[in-house]
Order: C-alpha cells, then structure tokens, then sequence
C-alpha cells in the first residue's frame, strides 16, 4: 500500500537468528537459549517421528562403528606386547633361538585394517542415513512454514521486520539442518565412546582409570574460567558484525544519496569506526578463547606422564604388559575428544533448539479467519461497493475507523485523499480483507466480502501502487503476472495501451528483457508503466489506484492519464490520490482525516463548501503556483 501510511500495527523488531550451521559454535561463543526448550525438542522430536525406523538404523549402526573403533587400541597393544617380548628375547636377553614373531604381529595388523575399513564403511552408512532423515525432516518443517506464511493476516507482516521473518525461514532453518545432519551423529558417538572407553581403561588398570579421570575436573574448571572471560568479548563482535553489516547495506543501498552529498569520507570514516571495534572484540575474544587448546593439552600432557610413570612402573614388576600401557594411553587420548564435543554439542544443541522455538512462533501464529464454507462467487461482478456502519483499529481499544458508510455505485471513480496517516490505505485494506472489520460490513454487489472466498474476492481487483513491485524475470512474465492465461498478443496489446510498448522494443532483448533483482536496470518510471500494463492485462472488475502515475514524467502522464481513463470506463475504481490536480473529475471525493470520512462529494461540490478539502487543495495549488513562478 501507500509508503506514506503511517497507520500501522506496532512493529516487533527482533535480532536475527544465528547465521550459518553449527559449525561456526566455538568456545566461549555465546548460546542462544529457548524460553521452552524442553518443550520445543519435544516438538521438534515429533517431526522426526516418521523416520523412526531409519533413526534406529543410524542408533545401531553409529555403536556399531564406534565399537569397532575403540577395539582397535586394546589389539595394538597386543602386537606392540608381542613385538616388545621378541626384542627382548632376542636382543636383550640374548634368549638362543629367539625370534620376533612377525606373523602374530602380521595377523594383528590385518585384524585392525579390517575394523578400522568396517568402522569407516558404519560411519559412512550413519552419516548417509542421517542426512536423509535431517533433509526430509527440513523439508517437512519448510512445507508447513511456507503453508503457514500464505495463510498469515497482513497485520503480521505488517507488525515485523522483513529481515526477522526471513531470518527464521532461513537461517533458523539452516541452522536446524545443520544439527540434525552432524550433530545428533556425533554426539551418539562420542557417548559411547566416552562409555566404551571408560570400560576398556578400567579393564586395563583400574589404579591409571583414577589417575586419568582426576585430569577431567581440572579440564573442565580450566574451559569454564576462560570460556567466562571471552563470551562478553564475543557478544561485543556478534553486535559489532552486525552494525557493520546494517551501515554496509545502507550505504550500499544510498550510494547515490552519499555521492551526492559528498559524504564519502564520512561514511567510510565510520564503517573504520565499527570495523576497528569489530577488530578488537574479535582479537580478544579469540586470543582468550584460543588459550583454552593448549592449556587443556598441558593439563592432559600431565595426565600423560602420570600415566607413563605409573605404567612403566607397573610394567617394571610385571603387572601390565608394555602393550597395555600404549593402549591406555591411546584410550586416554580418545576420551578427552569425545567430551570435549560434547560439550561443544550441547551448545549447539541449545543454540538449535532457541532456532527451532523462533519457527514452531511462525508456525504457532493466528492465521486469517478461514472462509465461510457456503461461500460463493460472484459470477458477473457489477463493481458496487458499500460501507455500513464500518469500524475498525489495529489494536483492541483504539479504534482507528467508526461507523463508516459510504455508497459507491458501479463504474464509479472514488478518489480518497486526506493527510498521511489519515486513514486513506486501511480503506483498501479492509475492502480486500487485508484485515477483518472490527464491526459493521463491506459488500459488492449486495455480497458481504466474508461470505466471499478471499482468492475470489481479490481476483475482483487490479491494483497499481505507489511502490513498484516487479520480480527477477523477463518483461513479458512480470506483465502476465496478473492472469496467468495470459497470451502474448494480448501482453504485447496491455503493454501498448500502457505506453510501454515503445521503450520495451528499445531494449536489446525486448519482452525477453530479463529485470533484476530490484528492476534497476529499467528506470522508475519505466517500472511503473509496466505495473500499469499489469493492471491493463487482468482486466478486474474494481481498480485501486495508488497514485499510479507519480513516478512518471509529465510527458509520459499525459499518455498513462488517457489509458488509465479507458482503463476505468465501466470499472469502479478507488484513486488515492495524493496530487489533488489528478482526482478533479472523480465522481466522488471522499476526504479522511483521523481514520474518519470526513467530506464527500464531487470536485466542485467540496470547493464550494470551503472545508478541509478546499483548504488541502487550495494549499498545495498555491505551493504549485509558488514553485513555478520561482522556477520561471
């Protein structure tokens, strides 16, 4: 609608959603939390319930690869023992016919080949089921928000940045996909890990288990204390980042503006400003968070030598085997990994579960009132629409609209004008049921617009707004967006009766002009005749006019103002008119003020009557006049 409306619900800004997959989660990163996060991993859960048998698969499979791989150690160490005998036989004691047995030795060797290619081919199979499962629980969770999306009121998108629904149709999503496909197989394996390994260390030497274990705590208070000191470090960058992303997109998206106004030095002067900050926050959140590795590797590398010395001594009066030693120690080494990520994982598993509560408030949101089962369509439109006894307002207890009645007969041209905010665009609003009325009601044609499917009813309107809206395709597809039988004589017919024929041929591709992702490469008002040649080529019933020809040259006007005349002859239309020049040979002016019709009548009628209207229109033909004696 009109982009100076200033009657709008409040809107609710929000930060964005985390950016990327899991991946990015480091120590010291700061966690989303979810408000419910027991409830939502119970919900997200259902949606993983029809691949139950398949979830199964990767539960089995995934033990099945982490016990082959923890195997491994315990028979190394049987080839170094037997390896270690034979040098000692043979070398050391000098034992007669002493020999290292290579073909143990050999066999050991085949043994772990087989499991290490046995553990790989499980961890393949687990992470090819998995992504199946997280793809098509994605694509499940993406359908219904999407459904959800084309059945949400207006007021909801009205009432939120553009940038957080998106956020959460994306990024949330993303970051679910993300988790589901790495996260839930890495953390089922590293559990039991952390178990099959604790029993194979504790089969080994229950004395070395204690002294590996009491490195555990020391770990952890370590990680907690630095994680604390680089979180405010790494919230201070999460902000930064985005400052500098919102001062890009501005000055990229005004770079015209700062060229203009020669403001070059001082855009750049604070993007440096930000980036500095965003230097040093990242710096110091990283250098904390990076002395976290090696200071964990110190603590281990003393568990480590408390384990050799322990273990030589053990093996020294022949209490452990030289090969057990080296397999504790391996094991030692594959049980701090694993509680290493899982510690990781559970943030990440939060920071999932706080994305998955931002889509399941998408999916949890009022959708518009479903429409009457009996209703009908109107199978010959005529175009006469009525106002009875109308109210409404965009929060309870503040009325905006009250007992609004106005009479508007087919064929009509009804020009509404009045001051921004006055009310002008929840007029149209309401009559497309954009929003329900508080009380009262709109019919066309005798019809209540609720007994009115809401694809029916707004199938009865051609708009052409203030705000072009043109989409990243060809020419030809972006006229025939508003009937979509629409044949290309009869696009080419709308596009000439919209004087855009003439320039569209002047491009090198013609029809087949492929517009960009914001039709910048096509001028504003060749933007608008084509949203005009829109209007044209669907032929509707009622037409809503929002200042159709503002961002066109007065040359050009002259043109648009004849066949936007033919347009409407036989059609109702509704003008906003903000130019009060364009509307004098309306049928009816309704004049609003405060969300209230305050005057109506004809051109002559409201000038006569000397009120509000005469003294809008006599303000802005004195300011014309004014402006083009200066200018001559």
């Amino acid at each position: 609608m009109s982009r100076n409306e200033s009657h709008r619900p409040p809107r609710r800004g929000g930060p964005p959603g985390p950016g990327g997959g899991p991946g990015g989660m480091g120590f010291g990163a700061p966690v989303q939390k979810a408000k419910d996060a027991k409830g939502t991993f119970k919900r997200l859960v259902a949606y993983m319930a029809p691949y139950k048998m398949k979830l199964l698969v990767i539960f089995i499979v995934a033990v099945l690869s982490t016990v082959f791989s923890i195997f491994s150690p315990k028979i190394m160490g049987k080839a170094t023992t037997r390896l270690f005998e034979g040098v000692m036989a043979k070398f050391i004691m000098k034992v007669p016919g002493a020999a290292i047995d290579f073909h143990y030795i050999a066999q050991i060797v085949l043994i772990l080949i087989v499991l290490y290619v046995v553990s790989s081919f499980f961890t393949y199979i687990t992470q090819y089921i998995m992504a199946d499962v997280a793809q098509m629980t994605v694509y499940d969770l993406r359908e219904k928000v999407k459904d959800k999306l084309t059945r949400l009121p207006l007021s909801y998108y009205d009432s939120r940045k553009h940038g957080e629904i998106l956020s959460r149709v994306t990024n949330d999503i993303d970051t679910i996909s993300s988790t589901l496909q790495q996260s839930l197989t890495q953390l089922i394996t590293s559990v039991v890990m952390i178990v099959g390994v604790l029993i194979m260390m504790l089969t080994i030497s229950p004395v070395m288990t204690l002294i590996a274990l009491f490195t555990l705590p020391l770990s952890a208070v370590v990680t907690q204390m630095i994680a604390k000191r680089s979180q405010g470090h790494f919230l201070s960058q999460s902000q930064a980042l985005g400052e500098l992303n919102g001062h890009i997109e501005e000055m990229y998206t005004g770079h015209k503006i700062v060229k203009a106004f020669g403001r070059e030095n001082s855009s750049i002067g604070h993007f440096d400003q930000i980036n500095e900050r965003l230097y040093q926050a990242g710096a110091k959140a990283n250098f904390i968070s990076g002395i976290i590795m090696p200071v964990l590797s110190f603590v281990n590398n003393i568990g480590y030598v408390l384990i050799c010395v322990v273990g030589g001594l053990f093996v020294a009066k022949e209490r452990m085997a030289l090969g057990d030693v080296q397999a504790f120690i391996s094991y030692m080494r594959q049980f701090t990994q694993p509680i290493v990520q899982t510690a990781n994982i559970a943030n990440i598993l939060q920071s999932t579960i706080a994305c998955a509560e931002r889509v399941f408030e998408v999916l949890d949101e009022v959708e518009e009132a479903a429409d009457n089962p009996a209703a009908t369509a109107l199978e010959k439109p005529e175009g006469r629409v009525l106002f009875e006894q109308v109210e409404f307002g965009y929060t309870a207890g503040e009325p905006l609209i009250t007992d609004m009645n106005i009479d508007v007969k087919p064929g009509q041209t009804v020009a509404i004008v009045g001051p921004t905010g006055a009310g002008k665009t929840t007029l149209v609003n309401l009559l497309m049921r954009f929003y329900e009325v508080g009380g009262g009601k709109i019919t066309i044609d005798g019809k209540n617009i609720r007994d009115m499917k809401r694809e029916h009813l707004r199938s009865l309107f051609g708009m052409v707004l203030q705000d072009t809206w043109l989409f990243n395709g060809k020419i030809r597809d972006n006229i025939a967006y508003g009937r979509k039988d629409a044949t290309d004589p009869e696009v080419i017919a709308a596009a000439k009766a919209a004087h855009a024929d003439r320039f569209i041929r002047t491009l090198p591709e013609g029809y087949d002009t492929i517009l960009n992702e914001e039709a910048s490469n096509i001028s504003q008002g060749q933007r608008q005749l084509l949203t005009i040649a829109r209007a044209i080529l669907a032929d509707p019933a009622i037409l809503i006019l929002d200042e159709a020809t503002s961002s066109v040259d007065t040359r050009t006007e002259v043109y648009i103002q004849k066949a936007m005349h033919q347009l409407m002859q036989g059609r109702t239309s509704f003008v906003i008119a903000h130019r009060l020049s364009t509307i004098r040979d309306a049928d009816l002016i309704l004049v609003m003020n405060h969300g209230q019709v305050i005057e109506k009548g004809t051109h002559v009628e409201l000038l006569e009557a000397g009120g509000f209207y005469a003294d809008l229109y006599n303000s802005q033909f004195t300011t014309n006049t004014l402006a083009s004696n200066q200018a001559g």
